[in-house]
């Protein structure tokens, strides 16, 4: 018996828990990032700015292949998914840089 992606019901459940975990992992990261771990005075920092984004990034497109089942989906749906998210990424990055 398959799923809708064409793999075995248990890759499924094995992918998403994947997912799951680095979401998870990409999450903590985030948080160890903050400047407040290193020092007790906070600045803005462009460069970890960018790199939560980007983890940001990739959280939303894991979130959006796998518990939205977009990975399933045509694949003109997933390029427009994919084009929506970079344009957002792009465009939050442009606000924070200027």
């Amino acid at each position: 018996m398959t799923d809708t992606a064409g793999t075995r019901p248990g890759n499924s459940a094995r992918a998403m828990t994947w997912a799951w975990i680095a979401l998870t992992a990409i999450t903590v990261g985030s948080w160890w990032l903050a400047p407040a771990h290193f020092s007790d005075v906070v600045a803005p920092s462009v460069p970890i700015t960018t790199l939560v984004l980007v983890l940001t990034f990739v959280k939303a497109r894991v979130i959006m292949r796998y518990f939205m089942e977009v990975r399933t989906a045509p694949r003109w749906l997933r390029r427009a998914c994919d084009g929506w998210l970079a344009v957002l990424f792009a465009t939050i990055l442009v606000i924070y840089l200027v």
